[in-house]
């Protein structure tokens, strides 16, 4: 047996006990006839968090994604600008042109998640008949392919100012986003006082079972009701996951920051272990998502090391690589490309599993390091 540490994603975390009671006790209606107190309460809830007007629950982050898009640019062939590392362009299986008929330009991302201004200013069309209609910028907040990075607020104000004088609705795919307002210590609102809509996600660090929240102005929710149905997403008595929503924003969000905690812990052993096959940007770990990047020279990749992560071998047991009860430890994480671990930090995981982790991380990163040098 092995004890399995799963830093793969913080969707693999399971709903607490509270938000079990709480879907179980849940008043109950139909939501396409918006007659469920549940929803319309996390509904109401999650619109005076982020200084909106509406809300509306959805299945999925990309579906919210997906149906601001189309609220957004309501002629076929209109353009969003993108980062070109961003969760819309990268992860949601081209919802945007196969099904909402939106031509996607693509933004380069710079390490910290933001974009160039200036570049995007000059490239705002319209005027011109050869050209596409820019209709959507979109930014992500927090930054999942740049390591959990949270974007400065006054790249948020700038770009808000410039979308604002060409007339460009902003929206953000906030699916961390309650991630950043904990390690920026403002609130969502604040946040996300420019943007023109707003998706948050509940299924991930937050522990609910399904769901996000698309949110923004009453006429936006309006338009974005009737998309929803459309794509399949008008529910019937949904509060039953609307109530674990709920709890997750009472009891989970105050404890992000321990996650974030745990995350600058890991980065701190692994940048101290002073290998040359792996390395981590402590300063770079904003929230709970770091990425440890494996050096050109070594002959293995990161998916060689994931690989071995999952892999218990007989000098570990019989070493001090191995739980109190003399089990094996499993470590999950993802290759995010050739060279580079993601380990993402969740509720899930606490000093107990944290430690655990890192005696295995440890053990196999020197084991790795070693076969290099030969």
């Amino acid at each position: 047996m092995a004890y399995i540490v799963d830093l793969r994603s913080d969707t693999v975390t399971k709903p607490t006990e509270a938000m079990k009671h709480a879907m179980v006790n849940s008043a109950l209606g139909d939501d396409v006839y918006e007659e469920d107190p549940t929803v319309n309460a996390l509904e109401t809830k999650v619109a005076a968090l982020l200084g909106k007007q509406a809300a509306l629950f959805v299945p999925s982050g990309t579906m919210s994604n997906l149906i601001a898009l189309m609220v957004h640019c309501q002629k076929r062939g209109q353009e969003a600008f993108v980062g070109h590392m961003s969760h819309i362009y990268k992860y949601e299986v081209a919802t945007a042109a196969h099904v909402a008929g939106v031509h996607l330009s693509v933004l380069q991302n710079k390490p910290d998640g933001t974009f160039d201004l200036e570049y995007l200013k000059s490239h705002i069309q319209g005027t011109d008949i050869h050209e596409p209609i820019s209709a959507l910028v979109t930014v992500e907040n927090t930054h999942n392919v740049c390591g959990g990075k949270v974007l400065p607020l006054k790249f948020l104000d700038d770009l808000g100012a410039i979308c604002k004088k060409h007339n460009l609705p902003l929206h953000m795919d906030g699916a961390r986003l309650f991630n950043a307002a904990v390690q920026s210590k403002e609130p969502a609102a604040r946040i996300v006082r420019d943007c023109d809509s707003v998706s948050v996600c509940f299924s991930k660090g937050l522990s609910a079972p399904v769901g996000s929240c698309l949110v923004g102005s009453c006429h936006f929710i309006e338009q974005a009701r009737r998309i929803r149905k459309m794509l399949g997403g008008g529910m019937r008595q949904v509060g039953v996951l609307a109530a674990a929503a709920i709890v997750a924003l009472d009891e989970v969000v105050p404890l992000l920051s321990l996650d974030h905690k745990r995350a600058q812990r890991l980065a701190m052993v692994v940048n101290g272990l002073f290998l040359k096959s792996f390395s981590v940007d402590v300063e770079g770990v904003h929230t709970n998502i770091l990425f440890i990047s494996i050096s050109e020279n070594s002959p293995f990749n990161a998916e060689k090391v994931v690989q071995r992560l999952e892999q218990v071998s007989l000098s570990e047991t019989q070493g001090d690589c191995k739980t109190p009860d003399d089990e094996g430890i499993i470590v999950k994480c993802l290759a995010l490309d050739e060279r580079r671990l993601r380990l993402v930090l969740h509720r899930e995981i606490n000093d107990e599993a944290l430690w655990l982790a890192i005696m295995k991380i440890t053990y196999v990163f020197r084991e790795m390091d070693a076969m290099g040098k030969c």
